[in-house]
Order: structure tokens, then sequence, then C-alpha cells
């Protein structure tokens, strides 16, 4: 039988003629394993943790090193008596030569893979040496280049391109460049007669939900044995069990069928259960000794990426189905959730995806320029019911296509799709992320050419997402694939908005669009689309690591934890055209979380709107950039505890900072995804009265008002819209009944504003009237609400604190506040002095005879700090 011996303990590691990291010759143990360098010298104390102040500049010289690491594992009688010994290697980073007993038994260069080798022959009784010899992956790939070509890049050094390691590592706009190094997987020693090689399972549900499951059993060699397949429920209940028949000396193939109801199906959140089912392949001696076995988690589904022509619009659409059901899939994008790999545990994976289902997200996008990720990570998404749109590990650059380049490319790609092609959370794989944007930025894309080798052409990655990964994902799995992200179709440039995946950043980026303008800057699926907002004070202070001189928004140290180019520019922009506002520290973060939660929300509420029915999901999809940062802390003797593994602290794009703590934004996007929604805009109508003349007209204000249904059944609410005027007591209410289609948006109002007067004159000033509309059930409990501003919010002379009756009661569990007002207030952010809270709502707008209720756990009575638009220049208010 099979016994596999994990090599856990006993490392020891050194830098290769001694340096800043250790005297030549000295070899310091390693605390924990599997590991890398950075994480092993900042727990020892030898480096400085690069993720406070400026102190990433002071580690830059470890990617530059080369490192050993070694071992002293013992063998014994029995261990040789085994007819097959594999040391098997699951991740080596990156560049390694690895030597048992003095002799060179394998050579790793992909970081993204795998290793095994058979060992019989040189190991020998007793003790045995192991060690990994790394060479420095950043001069590797400098010399690959200069060797090979220089190509263009966005993000980091351009050696990257040449290198089959964790892109991020080299730097990108959002993370620090940690060129890390070591064995950052578990390595083992396999003993065995037999193994399996591979379980190709094939889970299939057709149009009318009935299953089958294909199950191809590939062996190491050709034994006498049986093999037996069995299928059973997750808590233990088998439901099929049988012997495989066999295809030839060492594959076999079983099919087991079910009609439909007989196995339940698998749904993402919100719209059904995640039944998984377990199946086991056992090999038997003909004794019935087991000689091996394999598990593997499954369930039942059915998939599709719909791309139909649309009812009134041109294109096509790009829309996930599931079971038959058309889903509008709403999340984020993810990347590394530390520098350091090995940093991150399984229940810091389950808390961060945790935080999408709270957030009503169903889907997370695995970005290209990371790592395909841990086990755990997508065992998780398949148990919450999340999507996974699965990228492999190409990201912003000028990849080339020579042939030893190739390989790489070939074995990652197929140890990859082979490990990720039974959960049922994956439902697309892309060739990578904006190459191809970048091409037509360089103009060096033909897209009249469908049938090049593309190898000897300015553009010689198309062959690797044309040719190369099409291959692999169509022969090894029954997954989607789609040839990048973003992409539109054959032929077609990537900024085309009625084709396949589009990343919007003309908001932020590109042309600087304003937010509002989000339903004009739509497409068929919007894969990425954001807007920066600083974290959490308390995060600040934590990089700021005790420089009061530096607590100012310019600062040298809050420069060096925000990476995008331009970024003071970009968000000065969006905070001078939307509101005025002060620069202190706390000020500043809180404006800047207010655009940020301004700008993802007005955009999930326009493309939700897009998703109108059956053949009119002209936005089927948005993936927000993005769900979190990444980054390593270990705990030094002045940090609490609780500070433990957090990630690289930086203002970003992210809605959740490295400590976890949601960003404002977060609760907005969270409460434009809730299964019922109500949305509005308003929009000034100019008509001249004579068209020769352009000093007669007049001026409307419409008012739109929309709900969106993301059941599957229809629903009957009542709407209730209430009108206020800021800086008068006029008021206005109407009432009325509404039906929201099923999964589906539904229009429900569009007329001239209540309260505004048209006007004749562009000096003449429009009332400051909100909008305010929310959706009721039968019961009369609110399903959502909304408000409606006047925008830009810095024209707005909002009224003077003591004039808004703001009223702010402690429950009396002192775990969550009720909030109510006399006047509508913008804005409103919670907080409080100490330890942080974990609240329930943020980003809140307040109306009168509308009070809020918000759940505040870890509160313990204290009082409430809470800014909002115009709340007097800056000043926090303590209630």
């Amino acid at each position: 039988m099979t016994i596999i011996r994990t090599l856990e303990t006993g490392w020891s590691f050194t830098q290769v003629g001694g340096g800043q990291g250790t005297k030549d010759g000295e070899w310091l143990p390693v605390t924990d394993f599997p590991t890398t360098v950075h994480v092993e010298l900042l727990q020892l104390g030898r480096i400085p943790d690069p993720f406070l102040g400026a102190n990433e500049w002071e580690v830059q010289w470890i990617g530059e090193s080369d490192w050993i690491f070694k071992n002293d594992f013992t063998i014994t009688d029995a261990d040789l008596a085994e007819p097959n010994l594999d040391l098997v290697f699951e991740g080596l980073d990156t560049y390694a030569d690895v030597t048992l007993n003095g002799q060179v038994v394998a050579k790793a260069e992909n970081q993204f893979v795998s290793y095994r080798v058979a060992v019989n022959q040189h190991l020998r009784l007793g003790s045995n040496d192991l060690e990994i010899t790394f060479t420095s992956t950043f001069k590797k790939g400098r010399q690959l280049e200069k060797d090979n070509g220089k190509f263009h890049l966005w993000n980091g050094d351009s050696s990257r391109l040449h290198v089959r390691k964790a892109q991020y590592n080299y730097g990108w706009d959002w993370g620090p460049i940690l060129m890390t190094v070591g064995p950052w997987k578990p390595i083992s020693l396999h003993a065995y007669d037999i193994r399996i090689v591979d379980t190709d399972i094939r889970c299939k549900v057709s149009e009318i939900l009935d299953a089958e499951v294909v199950v191809d059993v590939e062996l190491s060699e050709d034994i006498p044995a049986s093999i037996s397949v069995i299928l059973s429920e997750a808590g233990g209940k088998v439901i099929r069990c049988q012997d495989c028949v066999t295809l030839d000396s060492r594959r076999s193939q079983t099919q087991f069928h079910f009609s439909p109801g007989e196995v339940y199906l698998w749904y993402p959140v919100h719209y059904g259960k995640q039944p998984l089912y377990v199946l086991e392949v056992q090999v038997k001696d003909a004794s019935g000794r087991t000689l091996d076995s394999r598990r593997e988690r499954v369930a039942f589904r059915r998939v599709r990426v719909v791309e139909e022509a649309l009812i009134d619009q041109p294109g096509k659409t790009f829309l996930f189905e599931v079971n038959n059901i058309r889903i509008f899939c709403a999340g984020s994008n993810w990347i590394p959730a530390d520098s350091f790999f090995t940093a991150i545990k399984p229940q810091k994976y389950r808390a961060w995806l945790q935080l999408l289902v709270d957030g009503n997200q169903n889907m997370v996008r695995v970005w290209g320029g990371g790592m395909y990720e841990a086990e755990v990570f997508y065992d998780t998404c398949d148990e919450l019911g999340i999507l996974v749109w699965q990228d492999f590990m190409f990201g912003c650059g000028q990849y080339p296509a020579y042939d030893s380049f190739l390989k790489l490319v070939e074995v990652e790609a197929e140890q990859n799709v082979k490990r990720l092609r039974n959960h049922p959370s994956v439902v697309i794989f892309a060739g990578n992320n904006e190459d191809y944007q970048l091409a037509e930025s360089l103009d060096i894309v033909d897209y009249t050419d469908e049938t090049s080798d593309y190898r000897s052409t300015k553009f010689p990655a198309r062959y690797i997402y044309e040719r190369t990964l099409p291959s692999i994902v169509n022969k090894l799995c029954d997954i989607h694939y789609h040839r990048g992200s973003p992409y539109s179709a054959p032929g077609v440039p990537t900024t085309d908005p009625t084709l396949g995946d589009l990343h919007q950043w003309n908001v932020w980026h590109g042309s600087q669009e304003r937010w509002q303008n989000w339903d004009k800057l739509s497409g068929r699926f919007v894969s990425e689309f954001g807007m920066q907002g600083f974290p959490n004070i308390r995060t600040v202070d934590h990089w700021l690591h005790g420089r009061r001189d530096e607590r100012f928004p310019q600062s040298h140290l809050n420069n060096q934890h925000n990476k995008a180019a331009g970024f003071e520019r970009r968000l000065e922009l969006y905070l001078v055209e939307n509101l005025t506002h002060e620069f202190d520290m706390n000020s500043y973060i809180y404006y800047t979380q207010i655009v940020q939660a301004e700008a993802l929300s007005t955009a999930y509420r326009l493309w939700r709107r897009n998703w109108r029915g059956r053949g009119r999901e002209y936005t089927s999809g948005a993936l927000v950039w993005q769900v979190n940062i990444d980054g390593y802390h270990l705990v030094s003797t002045d940090v609490h505890m609780e500070q433990m593994n957090d990630c690289w602290p930086v203002t970003s794009w992210a809605i959740v900072d490295y400590f976890l703590r949601p960003k404002p934004a977060y609760f907005a996007i969270a409460r434009e995804l809730k299964p019922f929604t109500v949305g509005m805009t308003r929009k000034e109508e100019k008509t001249y009265t004579d068209e020769m003349s352009a000093a007669s007209f007049t001026i409307e204000t419409i008012l739109e008002v929309w709900g969106t249904n993301s059941s599957l059944t229809v629903k009957k609410a009542k709407l209730e819209l209430s009108l206020f005027e800021l800086d008068s007591s006029w008021s206005d209410k109407y009432t009325m009944n509404v039906v929201l289609a099923p999964n589906s948006s539904t229009e429900l109002f569009f007329g001239q504003l209540p309260g505004q007067p048209v006007r004749t004159k562009l000096n003449e000033v429009p009332r400051t009237i909100i909008a305010s509309a929310c959706l009721l059930d039968d019961t009369g409990c609110i399903l959502s609400r909304s408000s409606n501003w006047p925008e830009p919010y810095k024209f707005i002379h909002f009224p003077s604190i003591k004039d808004l009756g703001l009223s702010i009661k402690t429950g009396n569990d002192g775990e969550s506040i009720e909030l109510s007002s006399e006047k509508p207030i913008k804005g409103i952010v919670l907080d409080v002095e100490g330890e942080d809270v974990r609240w329930s709502d943020q980003a809140i707008d307040l109306v009168p005879g509308d009070p809020q209720v918000i759940k505040a756990a870890g509160l313990g009575g204290r009082d409430v700090i809470v800014r909002f638009l115009g709340d007097g220049g800056g000043l926090n208010v303590t209630i």
C-alpha cells in the first residue's frame, strides 16, 4: 500500500556564501515548514518587518541571493524493501537544484508545478541528506531576458515575463517588490507498489437535469490489481459502487447514470444548496489488500457560458447559466492574500470568502498575476457556493513563446487543470489578464489572422492563449475556456462593450470619466472596475508604526503604502469633482472612503438595471477590483497578538483591508446586491422652444426608479417614494404597488422629479430635493432602501449639525444602535475610540421617518463617533 511520510521537521537554511542573512557557513533552524526565506529571517529577527514604514527597501537583497535548505531524514530496511520510493515536491520557489546524498535528482524551474522523483537508487540505510539550492529567480530572469529578448509589460520588472513565478512578487500597483524564495509547499517521501496517477472525473448534467459520472483511472504500472469506484454522500452513505472496466493494462473506466432528482444538484449561493459527494477510487491486489486509494469531492451541476444574440441591442450576451438558471454574477477580483504564501492559514481563507458571501456576492475571479490558489480556497468556494473565474497565471505582459518556455507552460497548465477540474465552483478558465489589451496598446495584434502559428509574430503569446491552453483545457476537463480577460471575440478588440468581458478602467484610469456615467460605460460582463479608498485609520497607524510626524495624507510613508502611479492626482480629481473636503488624516480617509463607496455602489446599481430578462441581459456580471490586498505581517514584541498574519498594509482599490476590516464601500455594494433592490437616477433634460434660439429653453429634472429581483419568482411589493427639501420643511410622499419580474430588473417610475420646478434659465438654482425609495413586502418589512441626492455633492449647502435632529441611541444590549434624524443626512460612517467594532452597515444615508438599526458587535456600550457629509469641516461628532 502507499505510505506517505511528510518531511516537515529538521530543516535548516543558509545564504550561499554568507551575507546579510547568515554568516558564511552558518545554518539557521527553520521555524515552520513549508516556508520562504523572508518568513524565516523575520521570525528570527534578522530583518525588519517589510510592511512597516519603508522597510520594504531594506530586504531587496533577499531575492537577489542564493539560498540552501537542507534536511536529514532516516531510511529503514522496510523502506528500502518497497518497490517504489519517490520524493514529491509540491512547490519549489522557483529555480532550484535538488541533491540527495550528493547526487542531483531534480531541477525546478516553475513555482506553479509539483515534481515527483524516483529515488530508490539514491537512498541509503540510515541517514540521508537532502539539499535544495535555490538560485536567485531575479538574476535568472534577467539572464533569460538577455538571452531571449526584452518584451513590454505593465507593472514590475520586464524579466518576470520569462519566469514562471507569481508575477506580483516583482511589484504591482497595489503590492510591494518581494521576491520570495524557498520550499513553499510540502515535501514528502512516497513508498508504494502501485499508485493512482490520475483520476479524470466528469460529472455531467444534461438540459433535463439527469446526470452521469464518467471516471477514468490511470495507474503507474501494469501489475495484477482490481479497481473499484465508490460514490458516497458527504455523510458517508454509498449511492453507487462498481468495479472498473479495463481499457488497457493501466487504464480503466467506470460510468454511473442518475435520473433527474436521484442526485442533488449544486447551486451558486442564494440559488440553492451546495451538496458535495465523495468519489473514492480503490486499487487492491488479489488478496484484497489496498494498494492505493484516492478520494475526491465532486458535485453535480450544469454550467454554460451563454453567448447568444440580444433582442434589441448589438452583440451577444456573455453570461453564466447554472442548472438552466441564468445568473447575474456579482463579485470581486482576488489577488493573493499574502506576499508570503505560507503565512495564510485555512481559517483566514474562510474568513475572506465568508465576507464575500456576507456581502451578497456570488463570484470571485482568481487574477492572472498571482497564483493558482491553495486547495482550501477552492474547497471553501465549493462549500459556500461561490463561482470561481480562474485565470491562468499570465498578467499584463507580452509573454514569449520559445520552446523551453512553452514546455514549462504545458506542464503547468496540465497539472493545474487536473487539480482544479473537479471543483464545482470553477466555471471558467481564462488564458491571461490584460495581455491582449497590452498588445493592442502596442499595435502588435492582427485580429484578421486566426490561423497563424503566432510564435514568429510580434505577439507570440497568442500561441499560448489560442493553441496551447485551449487544447489542454478541452482535453482534460469540460470547463469553458476564454482566451483572456478582457476578451471580446475572435477578430474583435477587447474594448468592444457588446461582446465578451470588459475591464472598465475609464473611471480612475483611462479617460477618467465621472462615476455617474457607469451606465454609459457598461459591457456584457464587466470583470474589472474600481475606485481607490483609504483603509481604516487603525490600519494607517499600523504602517506608520508610531511616526506621528508622517500622519498626514501626502507623507512619505503614506506614499510608500500606495503603489498606484499618479494616485494623488486621481484621488484628488474624484474628491474635488464631487466633494468639499479637509486634509487632516481622519477627514481625508473618510472622504476617500465615501468616494469609493459612492462610485462602486453606483456601478452595481446601474449595471444590475441592465439585467432585464431573457434576451435583454445587457450586463450579466460585475466583478469589483478588488476584494483583498496582499501581504504578510509577523508579530513583533510590541504588537498585539490579534495582528498576527495580517496582510500588506496599503491604500488600494480593495473593499476590505488587510485586517479584514471592511471599508464603507463593502457595505454600500452589499446593499446593492440584496435579492431585492430599488434604484434611482435623476437626469436633466433640456428642451429648446425655438430651434433657431439658444436663449429660450426648459430644463426638466427627470427621476427614474427601478427595482431588481434575483429570485426566480414574481415578487409583489409596495414602493414608497419620499421627497424632502434639504433647506426647508417641504416634503412629499407617494405609494404604489409594484410587481418585480423574476430574475430581472423592472422599471417602476419615470417622470418629473416631484417638487422640482421646470427651469428656464441656467442661473436658476434647482431646489435641493432628496428622493428616498423603500421597497416593502406584504408584512411591511423593508426589502431595500435607496436615496438619490443632487450631484455633485460639493454644491449642496448642508444644514448645520444642530438643525439635523440627529439621534443615536445605543440598544439595551450595548451591541446595536438606532439612527434617526429630522433632516436627510448623507454618507454616515460610524466609529469608536479604541478597539474596532464589527458594524453591520456603513456609508449610510438617513432620512426623516426611516430610522435604521445598526448592529455593532464589540461596541460594549461605548460612545459612537459619526462622520457624514457637511459635518462641520472635518470634525468628529460624538453623540
